[in-house]
């Protein structure tokens, strides 16, 4: 068995005294892992580190076998966003829920195509806002798309600025009133709206949050990943200092 494709590296794992097993998000192929014999030489690991695209040749005798990696690297993204701490948080973090959520060795090449795309938008300004709508894609990829379109309650398309956290369904401002303490607050920006501002994306980040860690990570008896908790801190902290350049 052999194939090449292309790949977003999601992790590199360890492997005996010198390999490591290499996690990818590939075009054609999804999810899959295969072993990089030599992989924890300094050389190597560059290559490896979560977030570059890289090609990739995978063999094995039989399908089923883990198999090993040839590995060539395409555009090193990690090494671009090494000096600017929020990017390189949101790299991290997109790249561990990728790597703990999908099913192996299943096809997405519309993910991988979002995926390739976000990871080229970390270098703009807002790209916290690019991550969110991201995380909502997923949701969608995997199945559990929300429905952002029009009130649960009463099927207006206007005003709408609630989710409703049982059924993932927008909600309006009138039909929401009464419950919304219980609600979950839907950002404008991803409902074309206007410009994303600070609180929009942590509201953003706490909806795309509540239905990754209910529909996607709870059934696999999984937590959503330490990674994006520390993106999301970082993200507050820079908000609450008011730092300039942090994806609005």
């Amino acid at each position: 068995m052999e194939w090449t494709d292309h790949g977003i590296v999601l992790s590199a794992r360890r492997h005996g005294e010198s390999s490591v097993v290499l996690s990818v998000l590939s075009e054609a192929h999804g999810q899959h892992a295969g072993l990089v014999r030599g992989g924890q030489s300094r050389r190597r690991r560059g290559v490896m580190e979560p977030g570059n695209l890289v090609a990739l040749t995978w063999r094995a005798r039989l399908e089923e076998h883990l198999g090993s990696y040839t590995v060539e690297l395409e555009t090193s993204y990690s090494a671009r966003l090494l000096d600017r701490a929020d990017r390189l948080a949101a790299l991290t973090s997109l790249c561990a829920i990728l790597d703990n959520c999908l099913a192996e060795r299943e096809a997405l090449p519309q993910l991988f195509s979002d995926t390739l795309h976000l990871v080229h938008d970390l270098e703009r300004d807002e790209f916290a806002a690019r991550y969110v709508e991201w995380e909502l894609g997923l949701l969608g990829e995997l199945g559990f798309g929300l429905d952002l379109t029009s009130c649960a309650a009463t099927g207006v398309t206007d005003d709408l600025i609630y989710v409703s956290p049982r059924s993932g369904q927008a909600v309006a401002r009138d039909a929401g009133a009464p419950y919304r303490d219980k609600l979950l607050k839907l950002p404008e920006f991803l409902i074309g709206g206007t410009e994303a501002s600070s609180a929009n994306i942590l509201d953003g980040l706490r909806l795309t949050g509540y239905f990754l860690d209910r529909y996607v990570f709870q059934p696999q008896n999984r937590r959503l990943p330490d990674a994006r908790e520390r993106f999301i801190n970082l993200m507050r902290h820079m908000f609450e200092k008011n730092l300039p350049d942090v994806g609005c």
